[in-house]
């Protein structure tokens, strides 16, 4: 049972990237599933969600807007499309799963995947 952040690199600003967090062994369709990032030096911080039903939460007001979050249960993943990328949202960015449910606490997820870096250069 793992999850796996993937999509990471080095973008512009202005530019868009996309990330993607795949699941092996358990279905997503029955989780939340959040995005934190960390960026260097700070806390690690949640910043959007997805509930089982499809609907999105912002946790974080800087990227609302900006980055959009879906799900796609036939390949068991979900996306995260970040657009209009910042020098500040340069970060490692995690996903992770809570059963039935969404959260910004990563202490409360159940599943919690490796993290992929974001770099975006003014």
């Amino acid at each position: 049972v793992q999850l796996q952040a993937s999509g990471g690199g080095l973008v512009q600003a202005g530019g868009s990237l996309t990330l993607s967090c795949a699941a092996s062994g358990f279905a997503l369709g029955g989780y939340g599933v959040s995005w934190f990032r960390q960026a260097p030096g700070k806390g690690r911080e949640g910043i959007i969600c997805i509930h089982t039903t499809g609907g999105a939460v912002y946790y974080a007001d800087s990227v609302k807007g900006r980055f959009i979050i879906s799900r796609d249960s036939a390949k068991n993943t979900v996306t995260l499309q970040m657009n209009s990328l910042k020098s500040e949202d340069t970060a490692v960015y995690y996903c992770a799963a809570r059963a039935y449910t969404c959260s910004s606490y990563w202490t409360a997820m159940k599943y919690r995947g490796k993290g992929t870096q974001v770099t975006v250069s003014s």
